[in-house]
């Protein structure tokens, strides 16, 4: 009598190339923002990492950071000023071209 022996469920799957594993979806995540407002936002950002323009980000609490856009991904910024500073997108109030500070008064 020969005793097999037992395999995991993945282990199973790996060694049997008629089976496959469906993918894996995540349901409960929810984009927070349309496709197309992603997409805005993206390019917004990417033109102003090109152009190397200075920004100012005012955060929820007021603080203003000054600086360039050099960097983003879907949760934060990294701003290059006086020192290299990385922001959470959720923490930001609002942010605007230095330029137009200037063009004000």
């Amino acid at each position: 009598m020969k005793i097999e022996p037992t395999l995991s469920r993945a282990e199973a799957y790996t060694r049997n190339p008629r089976t496959s594993i469906a993918p894996l979806r995540l349901t409960a995540h929810t984009p927070e923002q349309e496709p197309q407002q992603r997409q805005a936002e993206a390019f917004y950002l990417q033109k102003q990492i090109q152009t190397q323009t200075p920004m100012i980000v005012v955060l929820e609490d007021g603080e203003e950071i000054k600086g360039c856009i050099e960097w983003y991904d879907r949760d934060a910024l990294k701003v290059r000023g006086r020192q290299k500073t990385l922001v959470y997108k959720s923490a930001i109030k609002y942010m605007y071209k230095a330029s137009d500070v200037s063009s004000r008064d």
